[in-house]
């Protein structure tokens, strides 16, 4: 309504401009025209100039309220104290949203490590040989768990000799090969080697199968470990009646004893006939500084040991080959009590070097020869290991070994 009223105006006001301009020097005084024109053409600007500002009021005053905000703002005080405000709630609102992250972030120091960022409930630190199904609901899988555990090293030429001895184990063991000559299929004859876990990887002693596939974490679910070589007769040996023996006794390493008839080396691993085990000896003067120490106590070899699951995950960080049997010891206390030969369950040692003549013939020699006087330099470094270590523990301790 009020813009309409102005459009009339405007319309008047242009009439009487033109009229007067036509009429303009016909009067007796153009001086006083000219002076009534220029009064005439103010008025008009300021009519038109108020009409602009009338119309266009609302659009120029939220502009003026921008420009003001964007002026003030300009001024160093009050963009500072817009700045502090800003960041004070930006501040406070990153430390809300990065406090619920925080809380939502899982840590676990007692996980195994490398696993603290997961929840206890999803991690599993030990596993074992149990073989599961390709089909069928995974509850189902295992109808049993055998309780103990037995590895043979083993190459394709022992391999009826190893079919007689896994005869000796019942379905209560896990059967697991190592295979050093790479031939795993041939074994297929046998039924039980169907059930069995073959590993295979050429020219290698059990030590290094052992230290690398029998981590305590795998093996966790058996109670026992049998770790025992290609060649041996287990005519006379049960194995169930062999774990009784050492569960009565409380041997956490022993092995089977030798029959004497057989060229066995160390008096402490040889059968005794009058008795179920024994943990003593007495052996060739000189040989022992101290009656429960190697070779007259404390002491297995390494071909057939059976270590308890205790036992076996200290060993296992003491695993090299040669010379092992006299730092098994180390592992168990008091050993002279916990390491013990059973003698009532008793096996031959037939002394096949199969794995020997995996070796490599040097100048002439046989390659077991080799492979003979490879074991020796590394029983000699095995020996300044453990050593160094001690010495470096026990400086370490301030104690004095001297």
């Amino acid at each position: 309504m009020q813009s309409s009223s102005c459009h009339c105006y405007v319309r008047s006001l242009l009439r009487d401009i033109v009229f007067n301009m036509r009429n303009f020097g016909r009067g007796s005084n153009s001086l006083k025209s000219a002076e009534t024109m220029r009064l005439i053409l103010s008025i008009f600007c300021g009519v038109i100039f108020g009409l602009f500002i009338g119309i266009s009021f609302p659009t120029s005053s939220l502009t003026k309220l921008n420009l003001t905000a964007s002026i003030v703002s300009n001024f160093p005080i009050a963009r500072d104290r817009n700045n502090v405000v800003s960041d004070e709630k930006l501040t406070d609102s990153s430390i809300t949203r990065q406090n619920a992250t925080d809380q939502l972030k899982i840590w676990v120091p007692s996980n195994p490590r490398g696993a603290e960022l997961l929840p206890p409930g999803i991690v599993t630190s030990e596993s074992d040989f149990y073989p599961r199904r390709l089909w069928g609901k995974p509850s189902e899988d295992l109808t049993s768990k055998p309780k103990y555990l037995v590895t043979f090293t083993v190459g394709v030429k022992q391999k009826h000799n190893i079919d007689a001895a896994v005869k000796k184990f019942s379905d209560d063991f896990t059967i697991l090969l190592f295979h050093y000559d790479g031939k795993t299929t041939e074994w297929d004859e046998f039924e039980w080697s169907k059930r069995a876990i073959h590993v295979s990887a050429r020219k290698q002693t059990k030590w290094w199968y052992a230290k690398r596939f029998l981590h305590p974490d795998i093996v966790a679910p058996y109670d026992y470990i049998f770790i025992l070589d290609e060649d041996l007769g287990l005519e006379h040996f049960d194995a169930k009646e062999y774990i009784k023996l050492v569960k009565k006794h409380g041997l956490e390493i022993s092995q089977p004893g030798l029959d004497p008839r057989r060229g066995t080396t160390w008096q402490m691993t040889k059968r005794r006939g009058d008795r179920e085990v024994h943990t003593t000896t007495e052996e060739k003067p000189g040989w022992c500084k101290d009656p429960h120490l190697p070779p007259c106590a404390a002491f297995v070899e390494i071909m057939a040991p059976v270590f308890s699951r205790d036992a076996w995950r200290c060993v296992n960080d003491l695993v090299h080959g040669w010379g092992l049997d006299f730092a098994l010891r180390k592992c168990v206390e008091p050993p002279h009590k916990k390491i013990g030969v059973v003698d009532a369950q008793w096996i031959v040692h037939q002394g096949v070097p199969s794995l020997g003549n995996e070796g490599q013939s040097k100048d002439g020699q046989a390659p077991w020869k080799g492979v003979r006087e490879r074991c020796k330099k590394e029983w000699k470094m095995f020996q300044s290991r453990v050593e160094n270590a001690e010495k470096a523990y026990f400086k370490s301790k301030g104690i004095d070994q001297s």
